[in-house]
């Protein structure tokens, strides 16, 4: 398998970047070609830094310009064309690469892979899915932020896809779907969450109707379906309240001597917890439904996230998913 990597995207590129790709190359199974996108004497510079010989799988593939974290993702394609992200994505459409992985601004990744891939057959717009720790096995979270606006007919197509992705990638046998609204009974929510809830009932999911957000972290459902602007809302949201848990440990946990021992005592379950809940873990969130393999890193991607965001690409290639996709999508169509 052969995955184009934007080495310039993200708040630690391109060494970061660089370093993890090189623990793709050491580490991955089936890989053919990992190209490094972007600026060749920075990216060079990176891997002249590491010991040893590098890889015969690694490409370096020069692009002069690069998408800022703060950039209007249209604006930016539209301009950059020979920015690191729509190189990247161009490799992917032209056939040379099978997979991106990009950690950069991510409404550029979103709009150069949806301009210059277009989508799956059955599918209206391309979605974010996040993948999220609750206290048993992770859940998906879809629309994370593609699209604020989402008809009924689009989050069924989520659902699918979301439901796709947990049993291929993570492994659950019979993911159970769940609509994200403002209460558990049929009638709650507005009218397009009322609509989709109709949608998701008749189909053959696994669909076990409306949660609250309050039941995300509970490992009630496998896939929560939402709009992208509330899916955002939910994940930065979560990312807050996390970094709030954090602080207040750290703080309360060195007020005295006596915490500090505690604080000692515990580290091991405190290590064990940060893993769990480790973003960099799930390395980076699939934009599903677009034609080509596309996961999107967080914007502090380090090494190891960049190593497990191009496991992941190497993981959905493998699956086939947007095969399996495109055929749910078609059974679905014909059901109906």
């Amino acid at each position: 398998m052969r995955i184009s990597i934007d080495a310039m995207g993200g708040d630690f590129a391109p060494q970061e970047i660089v370093a993890g790709t090189l623990q793709a190359a050491a580490e991955l199974k089936g890989i053919e070609k990992l190209f490094l996108v972007g600026d060749e004497s920075a990216i060079q510079a990176e891997l002249a830094k590491h010991k040893g010989e590098i890889p015969s799988c690694i490409e370096v593939v020069h692009a002069s310009e690069v998408v800022g974290m703060g950039e209007s993702p249209a604006t930016a394609i539209r301009r950059k064309k020979d920015s690191s992200i729509a190189r990247a994505v161009e490799m992917v459409k032209d056939g040379r690469a099978d997979a991106i992985f990009s950690a950069g601004n991510t409404g550029a990744a979103v709009a150069a892979a949806t301009l210059k891939l277009r989508t799956l057959q059955g599918v209206d717009r391309p979605a974010i899915a996040t993948v999220m720790p609750t206290s048993k096995e992770p859940f998906v979270l879809l629309d994370a932020g593609a699209n604020p606006d989402s008809t009924p007919e689009m989050l069924l197509q989520y659902a699918v896809m979301g439901g796709i992705y947990s049993r291929e990638i993570l492994g659950v046998a019979n993911p159970s779907i769940g609509l994200l609204s403002i209460g558990e009974e049929e009638g709650k929510g507005n009218e397009s969450t009322k609509k989709t809830f109709s949608l998701l009932n008749q189909s053959n999911l696994n669909f076990i109707g409306n949660v609250e957000s309050r039941d995300l972290f509970g490992a009630k459902v496998n896939v929560a379906v939402c709009d992208g602007f509330v899916g955002n809302v939910v994940l930065k949201t979560s990312e807050a309240v996390a970094k709030m848990i954090s602080s207040w440990l750290k703080r309360m946990f060195s007020a005295n001597l006596l915490r500090k021992l505690g604080a000692v005592l515990a580290m091991g379950v405190f290590k064990e917890i940060k893993t769990h809940a480790d973003p960099a873990s799930y390395g980076g969130a699939p934009l599903l439904g677009a034609n080509g393999v596309v996961i999107i890193g967080h914007g502090s991607s380090n090494a190891f996230a960049t190593f497990n965001g191009i496991r992941v690409a190497s993981e959905a290639i493998d699956h086939d998913v947007n095969h399996l996709i495109e055929a749910e999508l078609k059974s679905i169509t014909a059901d109906t």
